[in-house]
């Protein structure tokens, strides 16, 4: 193995040990991750604060104790395994790995990173592949999105549906979308937005109707799931298609698949840790296009706030409140 005379054996590190809050945390010491000959270690310069983060932390089993959660960030490889050829000493990469992202330091697999290029900064890479891979399947891949199709995004004012509307505008779609602070979704409209709806105050199936002369929208992305799963249904088109891709409102209620039945629509799982895992090449080609549309000015990062890694208790309580607009970063260097 190859190494930069890396001598730390003690990094800095948001740790639990028990599901909970985000008053579980703890800012501590622990040993540095040991790296495979399959793997690279990356000092990590950002951290994004995903959705998935947050429904580890709260419920999902620890892999170890402590336990540090995060499966994307974004820093410089320092250390590289016998068996990889493709990765060098001093690369700029972005990682979508299983855990450990809250720290100052990640062993990950390989085929998990993907080169920064230039005119990319460490905190824009890290907030990227999570959000707009999974909007890219949600409508082109599960949703076979096509030019002049009515696309309905819930949860607009987040970060997947920011990527989302921009991916849809950019296709020529008509962009309907969804939120609940007005403030944040009026300014969706410079994201591509052409409709929108405040959730809390409006009837989405009525809007959407209205917006479409009564077809429906032929795409559906869902994040949210749970009984919102019946009005995305009720929203579509005939032989429309939802793209279910997330559980944020915690809600477990089932679906009635006969929604779909009677509209001869679909329902599309789409789940990006599965595509990473088994489709490689794709994700990563598809991840460079990203890169370059976000470096060409097509597609904008959206970056709401920086908090240290020291704080990440009150990273997580920011973005579960969801006061931001766009991405929730972590820095181990402040």
């Amino acid at each position: 193995m190859n190494d930069l005379n890396f001598k730390i054996e003690i990094m800095k590190a948001a740790v639990y040990y028990e599901n909970g809050g985000p008053e579980v945390f703890r800012y501590q010491d622990v040993q540095d991750p040991v790296y495979k000959q399959n793997q690279v270690l990356i000092s990590i310069k950002s951290i994004s604060i995903e959705g998935g983060d947050l429904i580890n932390r709260e419920m999902r089993p620890l892999i170890q104790i402590p336990n540090i959660v995060g499966y994307q960030c974004a820093g410089e490889i320092i250390a590289v395994g016998s068996d990889v050829e493709d990765r060098f000493i001093g690369q700029r990469v972005v990682t979508l790995g299983n855990s450990g992202s809250h720290a100052q330091l990640i062993a990950v697999d390989n085929f998990r990173t993907f080169p920064i290029p230039d005119g990319l900064s460490f905190e824009e890479a890290s907030a990227i592949p999570v959000t707009f891979l999974t909007a890219r399947d949600c409508l082109f891949t599960s949703g076979n999105l096509k030019d002049k199709e009515t696309v309905l995004i819930h949860g607009g004012t987040g970060s997947l549906g920011l990527a989302a509307i921009q991916m849809a505008s950019m296709a020529g779609a008509v962009v309907i979308a969804t939120g609940s602070d007005e403030t944040k979704l009026k300014k969706l409209t410079d994201f591509g937005a052409t409709h929108l709806i405040n959730y809390k105050t409006q009837d989405i199936v009525k809007e959407v109707l209205e917006v479409t002369g009564n077809l429906g929208a032929n795409l559906v992305i869902d994040s949210v799931g749970g009984k919102n799963l019946s009005i995305s249904a009720e929203a579509l088109a005939y032989r429309g298609r939802i793209a279910f891709v997330g559980l944020s409102s915690r809600d477990a209620s089932l679906f009635d698949p006969f929604l779909l039945w009677k509209q001869n629509s679909t329902l599309h799982g789409v789940f990006l840790p599965g595509i990473t895992e088994v489709e490689k090449t794709k994700t990563a080609d598809a991840l460079k296009s990203i890169f370059e549309d976000v470096v060409s000015g097509k597609l904008k990062v959206t970056i709401d706030k920086v908090f240290p890694l020291s704080q990440a208790r009150e990273a997580h309580q920011y973005v579960g409140e969801r006061k931001g607009f766009g991405r929730v970063l972590l820095d181990p260097e402040l």
